[in-house]
């Protein structure tokens, strides 16, 4: 007699193998990399030019990294056209290594021309500044005309060389009939200058005490405007280290083994079915199967594991991993953007520019954010020069070119994406696989967790730790029928029953005319050998009472195997009892901490699961779990989530088999864990790179703290605006002279959205407190 785990109902036995499943690996997917976004004016305006093109099915565009995402069947150069006649710069890029390094040239080009174009428009404006206090008087009079025009020509071309691209875009918005953060600086800046320039060819035109000139503010607004940018673009720069670092898991050459020798080449020309090379410290750049020898490898970039796992003949290795000790041979299996590590930067990218539902909000604001303020600044401006003191004028226009620089659609773009970018790869360190950013909105509300019991509660890894024998029947005869039933089976306890039948070396036969019976097991009618046309039955005890059959021989060892978080499982031949199977289970090691910390925080805790009452009750003991749902029908398990929902329950769903894909599917969050089926895995919207629970609750924890993120830098955009506007409009002056200068408005529009970028970047210093 042996020793064992625990059966579940919901998957009791399959007769033959199911049909493969077909993941979708998004190769319907453009990726443009775009030059010119500034601000959520911008990020609308090149969804709009996307989606009007034929085939294109959804439009991502992520201001924080310049990219775009167009899923659906268009073509390529098409949409490439769309992006440039809405006035950006764009290239479509192959794969995230080549987007990489054409982004950091892109992005330290911006940095340099952003520079240089700061520095010498703030030198100008220094220089004009420092005149007009030193060295004269910023007034026109006859005597410095001459001189001031000089100076004016001098400063156009400033502007032109440092803010061109400020006023090209303007531009081309205009045409268009749209406004962006371009917009604003343009026109304000332009209209100081063309102010300024006026009053020096036409002075008689301006009344005498109005004929001061702002010169200086053109060129320093534009000056600070770039610095700003230049440092905007450093911060968003920061946020992409956690998908870089998963980029740079792929080491840049192979060690291929031909009968000619061995020869490195790079890992681009690597192909399906060429055997590897793998020594100490080489990383891993394909996926494939180990063919000879024996290493041990580091997969904590890709599962959080810590500990090095053993590989030998038979095993998978996965590219990103790292060979700690040892040298082996593989075959290439998946290369390119086939490798588990390729999908994993896909899926991290696909979710940095998704959008979840508090972006709609911005979304909204932005659309007719920059139009407002300049309906705001020009009535502003006339609220001035009709009411205001002397010279009217020249406060009208001070009034109208500070509102339009310090009003910034750009913190207001970044405020979402940036949070998304720094969580979401916060979470891809912590082994979180998010593959939609409202996930983490929607996780953040959960009240109550659902967690599936074999594979995701236990370590998935049952054993066969007892046999029992019935009515004259063999230990071989019963192994070869419950394991003929079980072959081509994925669910962990098949597996240990096969296990168990080649620890045995049982030979297995061929069946015919089988039937999954979903939820309860799996029968067969007619087993070629000695055993042929027999009727052969396995699953659990509620199978076998539906079938009639009498269980009362093992009716005590159902009990006192149940009641210590054994699973039992009946094998019944031609309405016969044969045999019962006992298998165990154990709770992954950190199962019980995991809920502890969840229970902590006041999470309803409920155990979902297809197994005996009595079985879940024994794995439940000592675990905050308040709740055990027990007997439940793959079929059934969506219903249950469906009545916690109608009872105003937000519910997160942790499982990792097929069985529980219904479930996941319905449930408002879906957690798999990365060790269970690839449906359940694509079914869910949050996959456990780890074997581990705490990953659930380090999942909930950082989705909540990605959620007040977000949330302070929108919020922070809006008080900025909502204060920065009408201090800019002067609502300040008749209680204390103070008018803000459009310098300063500068400067705080810069430092707006270098705010929210820099609160962004604390994500990905995030600490998963552990009670």
């Amino acid at each position: 007699m042996l020793k064992q785990t625990a059966l579940e109902q919901e998957t009791t036995v399959q007769g033959q193998a199911p049909d493969p499943v077909v993941v979708e690996d998004r190769e319907d997917q453009v990726t443009l990399l775009l030059q010119g976004l500034t601000c959520a004016a911008c990020v609308l305006k090149v969804e709009k030019a996307l989606k009007k093109q034929a085939g294109v099915r959804s439009v991502q565009v992520n201001l924080a990294e310049s990219i775009a995402l167009i899923q659906g069947n268009a073509d390529p150069k098409t949409l490439l056209q769309s992006v440039i006649d809405a006035g950006y710069g764009a290239e479509i890029v192959e794969d995230e290594r080549t987007r990489r390094e054409k982004y950091e040239v892109q992005i330290q080009r911006e940095i340099r021309q952003r520079k240089q174009q700061g520095i010498t428009a703030l030198f100008w404006g220094l220089l004009l500044m420092l005149w007009g206090l030193f060295g004269g008087s910023m007034m026109v009079t006859a005597e410095n005309r001459s001189y001031w025009a000089i100076v004016g020509a001098l400063t156009l071309a400033i502007m032109l060389f440092s803010g061109g691209h400020f006023f090209q875009r303007a531009v081309l918005n205009l045409r268009r009939k749209t406004a962006t953060m371009d917009t604003l600086v343009a026109l304000g800046t332009g209209t100081a200058w063309l102010f300024s320039m006026s009053i020096v060819l036409i002075p008689s035109f301006f009344p005498e005490n109005s004929r001061h000139l702002y010169f200086e503010a053109s060129a320093m607004i534009i000056g600070l405007v770039n610095l700003g940018k230049m440092l905007e673009v450093k911060a968003k720069q920061r946020s992409s280290r956690a998908l870089e670092s998963l980029v740079d898991l792929s080491p840049k050459t192979a060690r291929i083994v031909t009968e000619q020798g061995e020869q490195e080449i790079l890992l681009e020309q690597v192909q399906h079915g060429m055997i590897l090379r793998l020594k100490t410290g080489d990383k891993v750049g394909v996926d494939g199967t180990v063919i000879e020898g024996q290493a041990w490898v580091d997969e904590s970039m890709l599962t959080g594991e810590p500990l090095p796992v053993e590989k030998t003949v038979g095993e998978k290795v996965s590219a990103g991993t790292l060979v700690a000790d040892g040298t082996l041979l593989f075959r290439a299996e998946q290369v390119g953007q086939q490798t588990m590590l390729a999908h994993i930067i896909r899926t991290v990218r696909q979710a940095q520019s998704s959008k979840p539902q508090i972006a709609q909000l911005a979304d909204k604001i932005s659309a007719i954010f920059v139009p407002v303020v300049i309906a705001i600044a020009l009535f502003a401006s006339a609220i001035w020069y009709v009411y205001g003191p002397q010279p009217n004028l020249s406060y009208a226009l001070v009034i109208f070119t500070t509102i339009l620089i310090i009003s910034c659609p750009c913190a207001l773009g970044l405020a979402i994406p940036m949070s998304i970018i720094a969580g979401i790869g916060r979470a891809a360190e912590l082994g979180i696989l998010v593959r939609d950013a409202d996930a983490l909105q929607k996780a953040a509300r959960a009240d109550t967790l659902v967690f599936d019991k074999t594979g995701t509660l236990t370590q998935g890894l049952p054993k066969v730790t007892a046999l029992y024998c019935f009515n004259d029947y063999q230990q071989t005869e019963v192994i070869q029928f419950a394991a003929t039933l079980e072959q081509g089976a994925s669910h962990p306890l098949a597996k240990a029953i096969l296990d168990f039948a080649a620890t045995h070396k049982v030979d297995l036969t061929s069946i015919a005319h089988f039937q999954t019976l979903q939820g309860l097991g799996v029968q067969g009618v007619g087993v070629q050998g000695k055993i042929a046309k027999k009727q052969i039955l396995l699953g659990n005890k509620t199978l076998m009472l539906q079938q009639d059959i009498d269980c009362h021989l093992a009716e005590d060892i159902f009990q006192q195997k149940s009641a210590v978080g054994s699973t039992v499982v009946f094998l019944a031949v031609e309405k016969q009892l044969a045999g019962v199977f006992v298998l165990q289970d154990p709770l992954r090691e950190d199962s019980a901490q995991a809920l502890q910390r969840l229970a902590k925080q006041g999470y309803q805790l409920i155990m979902l699961t297809g197994d005996q009452e009595k079985t879940a009750q024994s794995i439940a003991q000592g675990l905050p779990i308040k709740r055990i749902i027990a007997g439940v029908l793959p079929s059934e398990k969506a219903q249950v989530i469906v009545e916690l929902q109608q009872q105003g329950h937000k519910v997160v769903m942790v499982g990792d088999g097929i069985n529980d894909a219904p479930a996941l599917a319905q449930a408002d969050v879906s957690i798999a864990m990365g060790t269970g089926s690839d449906i359940a895995i694509e079914t869910s919207e949050l996959t456990l790179m780890r074997h581990s629970i705490s990953a659930v609750a380090d999942g909930i924890v950082l989705s909540k703290g990605i959620l007040s993120n977000m949330k302070q830098n929108l919020l922070g955009a809006f008080v900025y605006n909502v204060l920065g506007i009408p201090i800019a409009a002067g609502v300040l002056y008749p209680f204390w002279q103070f008018l803000l200068n459009p310098m300063i408005a500068g400067v705080a529009m810069a430092l707006s959205s270098i705010t929210v970028a820099t609160n962004a970047n604390r994500l990905q210093k995030f600490k998963v407190k552990e009670d």
